[in-house]
């Protein structure tokens, strides 16, 4: 049975990287926004469910929903992120559950790569728990240039994430993503032990 590896980090720190880097080894990489985003779709297990909790005026024409309008409601209200996350997580979870069980033994690493693991209860599933950290002008400038939206935006984003010292507790380790790939990749091989 390989090991089980919880990932996780505030928006922008990369945990995206971290995943890339850990390729170099055997690991499978179940990626939970991913998976939250395939529930959302109108054959997905929670679509329905979104849909009475945030009504229509969520959905394009074509009845898919517009993430980006639902995330304008849940980033700027705490509550409404609440409800979307009691939704979503039970969904993943289950998801995890299967494919950690399906591929027992195939991989060195599996890692469940989630923004929300600790809220979502995945850390119970893990050997070890990663919490990745980059310093916040760093992490805004890759939250506005990946999600191409507006520093307000991103800082409000920011505001509904737990704090990074309360997450930290709960890190077997803590790669900092500030600076180069090279660097980061040292930081995770060091950790793991491997020699370059």
């Amino acid at each position: 049975m390989g090991k089980i590896i919880g990932l996780t980090g505030l928006s922008g720190s990369g945990k995206g990287t971290v995943c890339k880097i850990m390729e170099d080894f055997n690991t499978l990489v179940l990626d939970c926004d991913s998976i939250a985003h395939r529930n959302m779709e109108p054959t997905g297990k929670a679509y329905d469910e979104i849909i009475n909790a945030f009504g229509r005026g969520i959905l394009y024409p074509d009845g898919t929903i517009d993430r980006k309008k639902l995330g304008d409601i849940v980033f700027s209200d705490s509550k409404a992120l609440e409800r979307l996350n009691s939704i979503t997580h039970r969904y993943i979870k289950e998801y995890v559950i299967n494919e950690i069980d399906k591929n027992k033994g195939k991989y060195e690493y599996i890692i469940i790569d989630a923004p929300l693991l600790l809220e979502a209860g995945l850390d119970s599933l893990c050997d070890e728990v990663w919490v990745v950290y980059a310093d916040e002008d760093t992490r805004l400038e890759r939250v506005m240039e990946r999600d191409s939206i507006s520093r307000e935006k991103a800082l409000l984003r920011f505001k509904n994430q737990k704090d990074f010292d309360r997450l930290k507790e709960y890190a077997d380790f803590v790669p900092n993503n500030s600076g180069t790939i090279e660097e980061l990749k040292a930081q995770v091989y060091g950790f793991l032990r491997v020699g370059k």
